[in-house]
């Protein structure tokens, strides 16, 4: 598969098509570039996002309607025609119950925000509420179902449309490949969780069980850790967490998935995934060291999975394909500077 071809990141900036126009902060991963976020609106809007241990890190039980829009409004990384790009801040959903502070239950208050007046925006692509990254939005129906429908027909022709960062726990055997495993969700003890199903029967794949494809690349390994690229082929619920926990290589800061990885000697291998709990993942102390964090404040480590790349194509007839990009999250490119992990 030759998904990667073009896509490689230079450390000095991304590469990016024509006609794309990026946000100041994409020109770089490092500390000043992850902190233009913060610094694009005022102190008061910048303040959700300041924490000490993992600056960029929202605290969404802490802001108010407003306080979200400013948020949301100051992660704007484009605007172009009816599309609007925002740089997604962990932690946020996109949706939830009636009354939940959510980016769906402010479109209408950050549409006006953004000047679209009677143009309410919508959701076109987002990363989930635990991912940072990008949310391509919409004021145009007839755009955002256009774009939908590009999305649907990528996925059927297996053309990756979207390109996520991980730091893992754990270096992938191979320095690239495919992850290909059936899945399903269940409802265990309260919580809904993903299972991977081995050899579904035409029955399971009609009872809700879905073949799911994730394309790898290993851009560095740094501590016994590893920054890797992946695009999912096909979309399911948590599906880039569980593809790397078959790897044994769980996502850095994935309290959900990770403790199906034990360990025995120094030796990893999976955990039954119906009777393994959620639990807080847990670091082994060289890796606390590099981090320079405590195991309770590993704990509370943020995921490092990142929406960083969607492609697109042009808007009008003729026009050249978009690639649109969102720069890492402060405390993403602080992690990569403790693990030494850069483009080998």
């Amino acid at each position: 598969m030759g998904g990667y071809r073009g896509l490689g990141p230079v450390w000095g900036g991304w590469r990016r098509g024509p006609g794309v126009r990026a946000a100041p902060e994409a020109a770089g991963f490092g500390t000043e570039a992850g902190h233009q976020l913060r610094r694009r609106g005022s102190s008061k809007r910048s303040g959700p996002l300041r924490d000490q241990l993992f600056p960029g890190l929202l605290q969404l039980e802490n802001l108010s309607r407003e306080g979200l829009v400013d948020v949301l409004r100051a992660a704007v990384v484009d605007q172009k025609g009816p599309l609007v790009t925002l740089n997604k801040p962990p932690g946020l959903p996109v949706t939830g119950k009636p009354g939940e502070l959510t980016l769906f239950s402010v479109l209408p208050e950050l549409s006006q925000s953004l000047g679209l007046r009677d143009r309410e925006l919508q959701v076109v692509q987002a990363s989930g509420k635990e991912t940072s990254g990008l949310v391509l939005l919409s004021s145009c129906p007839q755009t955002a179902s256009r774009l939908q429908k590009f999305f649907i027909h990528s996925r059927r022709a297996q053309r990756p449309t979207a390109t996520y960062c991980a730091v893992t726990d754990g270096i992938p055997a191979s320095s690239e490949g495919n992850i290909q495993v059936a899945l399903k969700l269940e409802h265990i003890d309260g919580i809904d969780l993903v299972i991977p199903v081995k050899s579904p029967s035409r029955k399971d794949l009609q009872e809700g069980v879905k073949r799911t494809l994730s394309h790898f690349h290993v851009v560095a390994r740094g501590s016994g850790c590893a920054l890797v690229q992946l695009q999912p082929l096909t979309v399911f619920p948590s599906q880039l967490q569980v593809h790397l926990v078959l790897q044994l290589c769980p996502v850095l800061g994935d309290h959900t998935y990770s403790a199906r990885v034990g360990t025995v000697l120094g030796q990893r291998f999976l955990l039954p995934a119906e009777s393994t709990k959620p639990q807080r993942q847990v670091l082994d102390e060289a890796l606390l060291r590099r981090l320079h964090l405590t195991p309770a404040q590993a704990a509370q480590l943020p995921l490092h999975l990142h929406l960083h790349c969607l492609h697109l194509p042009g808007m009008r007839p003729r026009e050249a394909p978009m690639k649109l990009l969102a720069p890492l999250p402060p405390y993403f490119s602080r992690t990569l500077q403790c693990l030494g992990l850069h483009q080998q």
